[in-house]
């Protein structure tokens, strides 16, 4: 059931949410509202510690670094009952990139992606925070 609700805004203010959801290519202002409560809601997800949480880390790094993707792996492995889904692909001749779908408490999704970042020969890693939708209507 959708319940109507009014608010109030600043008529600057207004135009600058306007302006943001036309860039955004939303339809309407209710749907951005919605949108923004639901990305509200997933980061303090993500601040309880003792939620689950789903996440996406994706990592870049130089596949001729010695022992890189051992040690990837290796830490993977640690992580198994956590880890969904990896998936490897070869950027270039030099670079890879892999991709991590992690369901698990919030603490240890970053840890695993932190973890990661500090391996030698990782160029970027980047956690795409995200819910298990269980609580997102």
């Amino acid at each position: 059931m959708i319940k109507r609700f009014s608010i109030s805004l600043d008529e600057k203010l207004l135009s600058q949410f306007d302006e943001f959801i036309s860039h955004r290519q939303y339809v309407n202002r209710s749907e951005a509202i919605r949108d923004m409560i639901r990305k509200s809601f997933i980061r303090a997800e993500w601040k309880n510690a003792s939620k689950e949480v789903m996440g996406v880390i994706s990592l870049v790094y130089d596949h001729h670094q010695p022992q890189l993707q051992e040690r990837v792996t290796e830490l993977q492995h640690k992580y198994h009952h956590q880890i969904i889904s990896t998936t490897h692909i070869h950027m270039d001749h030099d670079n890879c990139l892999e991709v991590i779908i992690i369901r698990g408490k919030s603490p240890d999704v970053q840890q695993l992606s932190e973890k990661l970042n500090a391996i030698r020969g990782v160029k970027d890693t980047h956690l795409a925070m995200s819910s298990t939708g269980k609580a997102l209507h």
